[in-house]
């Protein structure tokens, strides 16, 4: 089974540890994974400014990268969802369309991807002792994830969830609207942080780079220097023996 790794952006210039833990996870999963060197953005942001030709363009490159894989995965619900399913409206009327609709129908948020159709059970510890999750917007409601990265994390050894309120609700970031509406994204972000707090939890763990550094940014400019903000795949893979 040939996978493509889509690393995203974030992941490559931020915390590129979050792809080689994917790397690790799929590949002891049984995938022989690929990870193509030119690749480089989804096309999002552009497309989500109303920039569809250049989105257009990063997609003909993400397609022409990955169409030879049986799968595209991406530590990302937000990346995963905008090739799975937002590029079938990008190509509306384009000679690649078929082909595009193909690429789409393989595409996986990594955690949906290991439950779906690896049916993966791994064995693995981390230093952690309890955790709480927040649902980012794109995996939740673009992919359906939800169940996935808590029914892998429970097969993390000693640690325990402890479900923050508003779990589903925005974190604040929302790409470009962290920007555009400054006051408004702190707020938001605000009452996330109150949330995570009021778990108890000694760290919080997601699947979205985006939502990782603005939860972590607005956690440590609060003051909070203790609360860990995690990758499910850095908890998945840290301190790890998995399946060979």
């Amino acid at each position: 089974m040939r996978v493509g790794l889509f690393v995203t952006c974030l992941v490559d210039l931020m915390r590129p540890s979050i792809g080689f833990a994917a790397l690790k996870l799929l590949e002891s999963a049984g995938c022989d994974v690929v990870v193509p060197q030119t690749q480089t953005c989804c096309g999002q942001p552009g497309y989500n400014s109303g920039d569809r030709a250049s989105a257009l363009a990063l997609a003909r490159k993400v397609l022409a990268e990955f169409e030879d894989c049986d799968y595209v995965v991406a530590p990302s619900g937000s990346c995963a969802g905008m090739i799975r399913t937002h590029y079938p409206d990008l190509f509306r009327g384009e000679p690649e369309l078929s082909r595009v609709n193909a690429l789409c129908a393989g595409t996986y948020e990594l955690t949906e991807f290991l439950v779906t159709v690896m049916k993966f059970k791994g064995k693995s510890k981390y230093h952690l002792k309890t955790y709480t999750y927040h649902d980012s917007c794109s995996g939740l409601r673009e992919m359906g994830v939800k169940a996935q990265p808590r029914a892998l994390l429970a097969q993390v050894e000693g640690i325990t969830l402890k479900e923050m309120d508003e779990c589903e609700t925005c974190c604040g970031f929302g790409g470009a609207f962290a920007v555009k509406y400054g006051d408004i994204s702190t707020h938001i972000a605000d009452r996330k942080c109150d949330n995570i707090a009021s778990s108890g939890a000694d760290a919080v763990v997601l699947g979205d780079l985006g939502c990782m550094l603005n939860i972590e940014g607005r956690l440590r400019r609060r003051g909070d220097m203790k609360t860990q903000v995690l990758h499910v795949a850095e908890v998945l893979a840290g301190n790890t023996a998995l399946p060979e």
